[in-house]
């Protein structure tokens, strides 16, 4: 028979353990996302082949963009498939896809609604694209609750890892032209206690060297200098 120390702390325990359980992903929308991988690895590479700075009218740039499109036109069908299932991690890889080629007037209207799906469901790299783009959202009380969630579906996730960002503000290579940055799951984790630092004032110190401590986090290790 459990004491009754043992009871409450197993009672405590029950909502953390929810939250940890609540997210299921659909096998079919995972097949599906694993199959715009390939394609997806061709284009980062092909992207990644491109000049920096670009002549105007150069006919084999040109080319080179469109052979890019045609990669990415079937990697895009999966994921918008995947998306639709509600897969997290298919949600952040589509949503980065329109950050990157959309006009900027349209990245907001197409990619914050799978961002903020994708971070509900625990999806770290979700978060950086919100700050940038759904200010509504990432000024939210339901952000800040879903930043501190994330930990608890890292054991979920970990397989999907590495992921590209657009910026890693904790990792100091910079990245270039259409060049995404890649990160652990440990970088975006730091990530995310950095943005929970720039959010609640009174565990800011507390936050920011969480951030350190993961993966030395040099924005963070400023601030925590600076207010020391």
């Amino acid at each position: 028979m459990f004491s009754a120390c043992r009871y409450i702390s197993l009672l405590c325990l029950l909502p953390a353990l929810a939250l940890a359980d609540e997210v299921r992903i659909d096998p079919h929308a995972d097949l599906l996302y694993r199959q715009a991988l390939p394609f997806l690895e061709q284009a980062d590479a092909r992207s990644r082949a491109l000049p920096l700075t670009p002549e105007p009218g150069d006919q084999e740039l040109i080319g080179e963009v469109e052979a890019l499109g045609r990669i990415l036109e079937p990697a895009v069908a999966l994921l918008r498939k995947a998306a639709e299932l509600d897969h997290p991690v298919a949600q952040y890889r589509l949503a980065l896809f329109y950050i990157t080629y959309l006009p900027q007037n349209d990245i907001a209207r197409s990619a914050c609604p799978l961002l903020e799906a994708s971070i509900r469901q625990g999806f770290a790299p979700a978060a950086l694209g919100i700050t940038t783009w759904c200010p509504a959202f990432s000024d939210s009380a339901d952000y800040r609750q879903a930043l501190e969630r994330i930990p608890l579906n890292n054991t979920l996730y970990a397989p999907y890892y590495p992921q590209p960002a657009v910026r890693l503000e904790c990792n100091r290579q910079q990245p270039q032209g259409l060049n995404m940055q890649w990160g652990r799951q440990r970088d975006f984790q730091a990530e995310v206690y950095r943005l929970l630092g720039t959010i609640d004032p009174g565990q800011r110190l507390t936050y920011y060297q969480k951030a350190v401590d993961i993966n030395g986090c040099l924005p963070a290790q400023r601030r925590l200098t600076s207010q020391r």
